[in-house]
């Protein structure tokens, strides 16, 4: 092993992962929501947060737009 490297000699390369870095974030969220993601969790094998977080790529890749009505 070297003493030193020079890393002008290196090949740097951008980190092709850096895009799919996620965000640690607080949110709150009605029970029964959790416990939906939970279930559905239960029967496919994917840990409800990350089943949370390909919900909401989801809506951000088809570009879902909010629609709510109070009744």
């Amino acid at each position: 092993m070297r003493d030193e490297y020079n890393i002008d000699e290196l090949n740097p390369r951008k980190n092709p992962y850096a895009k799919m870095l996620k965000k640690q974030v607080t949110i709150n969220l009605d029970a029964d929501t959790v416990d939906y993601f939970k279930a559905q969790s239960t029967a496919s094998g994917i840990p409800y947060q990350s089943l949370i977080n390909l919900y909401l790529r989801d809506c951000v890749s088809n570009n879902r737009q909010l629609h709510m009505t109070w009744q």
